[in-house]
């Protein structure tokens, strides 16, 4: 990975540290996406501390803000001239409905068009950097999401694990990058020992409570995001789902192209600048 500049998102803990880590320790330039300026300096810090000579940096977003999106999309462009590798991990699971400052519904927004907007703002760069590879957390939960167009707001009804799994099925990005020399690859890292999920209601709080001694370890969730950013095994694979570096079937409607291209065009119109 010497030469190899990666962004990382959701970086200051969890598996999107673990992920910065040991990007790092493979030798390439790395730059970790963090909400919070201290948190993310210290995880940096631990990484710096393990490994010497990391070759490791802080660019700073809250993926609920488009506006912070754009900021930091335009941060990047000036940053890397060269870019390889996009690690779309940024991701929250909320108890109740929210919506941001765009008027989105916070899990959609944060879960899906952070990452739509950010990889956007990022894909004539990668084209340029081909071979490059983006990679994006999804999660098993796909499979109880089902997308209401008339309804990506949640107005009709929210339920947390339905808004969270609706975010997770965008699929149209590799069609869209066939020929480009740009993959675009998803996984689902289990369920992980993290903070994620702490801003979710208490009923969320309490069952991670209770099954978090049969969670897996940071490490072993992020092994395989570390895989498809880095792998030769996974040289020129693209639009495809793993669970422990093995390829997995999605839900139907993960795998609909129409169902696909609806949402492409659909998270356009919600990103798109106002007049």
């Amino acid at each position: 990975m010497r030469g190899r500049v990666c962004v990382v998102t959701g970086a200051s803990s969890g598996i999107g540290k673990v992920t910065v880590r040991e990007l790092a320790r493979q030798g390439a330039t790395v730059i970790a996406v963090a909400r919070d300026a201290g948190r993310g300096e210290a995880a940096l810090g631990e990484v710096r501390s393990e490994i010497p000579g990391a070759d490791v940096s802080l660019a700073l977003c809250d993926f609920a803000s488009q506006r912070a999106v754009r900021r930091l999309g335009a941060e990047l462009l000036e940053r890397c001239p060269k870019l390889h590798v996009l690690v779309n991990n940024a991701g929250a699971i909320l108890g109740g409905r929210s919506l941001t400052e765009d008027g989105i519904e916070a899990t959609f927004a944060v879960n899906h068009l952070g990452y739509f907007l950010l990889t956007e703002l990022l894909l004539d760069r990668l084209r340029a950097s081909a071979p490059a590879r983006v990679v994006a957390v999804a999660s098993e939960a796909h499979r109880s999401g089902h997308i209401d167009f008339e309804d990506l707001r949640a107005d009709k009804g929210y339920s947390p694990m339905r808004v969270y799994g609706t975010s997770k099925l965008a699929r149209e990005l590799a069609r869209r990058l066939e020929g480009s020399g740009v993959t675009a690859n998803c996984a689902h890292p289990g369920v992980v020992a993290t903070n994620f999920g702490a801003s979710g209601g208490a009923l969320i709080r309490f069952g991670i409570k209770l099954v978090r001694p049969f969670f897996r370890t940071e490490a072993q969730g992020a092994d395989t995001l570390i895989w498809l950013a880095s792998s030769p095994d996974v040289e020129g694979v693209s639009g495809k789902y793993f669970i422990d570096r093995r390829e997995k079937r999605p839900s139907r409607e993960a795998s609909d192209d129409e169902v696909a291209r609806r949402l492409w065009a659909a998270s356009e119109r919600l990103v798109a600048p106002s007049a």
